[in-house]
């Protein structure tokens, strides 16, 4: 039986740098490969990381992800476990292209999805809901399978903002502040009641 004052910390990142960022591309589901500067992103965060007492590395099982995890895993040393519900929101017919492009093709669609908050779906694509449900219970499960731990989760923007904002009780909306920061690192808790936010941009990793 689980020790119900257990507590698991999950740190959260972005993966680095890939050669669709650097072109503004949408990736979703696909993948695109990390890109010199984001090689090099990757080692120089395992080495920042590697001051902190990690016991695993959760990540996404897209490409970009696992590639940055094991290079931070260079410093680290520690297992990597996948995990397919880690993966981007799901863009749809919108992956591939540029914000700019789909604003140029289908301005009245974007301008209303991007006021849809959590219900945000890109066509053919998925709803923010359903990126917080499978990111939580991926939390939950590893909450579960390694009580007591302190996980780095090497995972995507859309996925964090997902968790963050749930748990920051944002709706979503543009007309909200910015609250993350690029390449941080965010805290969250789990003491077997649930996730908890522990701290917003924790450490700066650029």
């Amino acid at each position: 039986m689980q020790d119900p004052y257990t507590i698991s910390r999950f740190g959260l990142i972005r993966h680095a740098q890939t050669v669709w960022n650097r072109e503004k591309k949408i990736q979703g589901f696909n993948d695109s490969p990390l890109t010199t500067d984001g090689e090099q992103q990757a080692s120089g965060w395992g080495k920042i990381l590697s001051r902190f007492p990690w016991d695993r590395i959760l990540a996404s099982d897209t490409g970009r992800a696992l590639t940055t995890a094991e290079r931070i895993n260079v410093f680290l040393k520690i297992p990597i476990e996948a995990d397919f519900r880690l993966r981007e929101q799901d863009w749809g017919r919108w992956a591939g292209k540029t914000i700019a492009q789909v604003k140029a093709e289908q301005p009245l669609e974007l301008a209303e999805q991007t006021n849809a908050g959590w219900d945000f779906r890109p066509p053919d694509g998925e709803d923010r809901r359903s990126v917080l449900a499978r990111s939580r219970a991926a939390l939950q499960d590893a909450f579960t399978r390694w009580p007591g731990e302190n996980i780095l989760v090497v995972t995507h923007e859309g996925v964090i903002k997902c968790l963050v904002y749930h748990l920051s009780g944002r709706q979503f909306l543009p007309s909200e502040p910015p609250l993350l920061k690029s390449y941080q690192l965010h805290r969250l808790i789990h003491d077997g009641d649930g996730l908890g936010l522990e701290a917003i941009n924790a450490l700066a990793l650029a």
